[in-house]
């Protein structure tokens, strides 16, 4: 597998997953994490998530419904949290499979433009 860049996944749409795709393991969810830097990896490699503190309610808001149009377009969505009015947090995991897959660095890369 060619090391994967936040470019070269940008430029891919999440592929249909009901299960069936190997799981992104520990070792190569790593190297993944190099294309999302402001993503943090959970302990057991199944889940990426990011958090950002926004200026009000509004701001998460159109975040969210930025992301939901990503997620709505690839065909693959993140569960979204919104605590304290301002405060976003994504998650992202392949539920079919129960771990990471490719789709998930797809999606965060995508993701990311929206926070930049």
């Amino acid at each position: 597998m060619d090391e994967p860049t936040t470019q070269s996944l940008r430029q891919k749409k999440c592929l249909p997953c009901e299960g069936g795709v190997p799981v992104i393991e520990a070792e190569q969810a790593a190297k993944y994490m190099n294309t999302a830097p402001s993503w943090q990896l959970s302990d057991d490699a199944k889940w990426v998530s990011r958090q950002v503190v926004c200026k009000n309610f509004i701001e998460v808001m159109r975040l969210v419904n930025r992301i939901a149009e990503l997620a709505e377009a690839d065909g693959h969505h993140p569960d979204l949290h919104i605590t304290g009015y301002r405060n976003l947090k994504v998650d992202l995991t392949t539920h079919a499979i129960g771990g990471l897959s490719e789709n998930d660095f797809i999606l965060a890369a995508k993701i990311d433009q929206v926070f930049d």
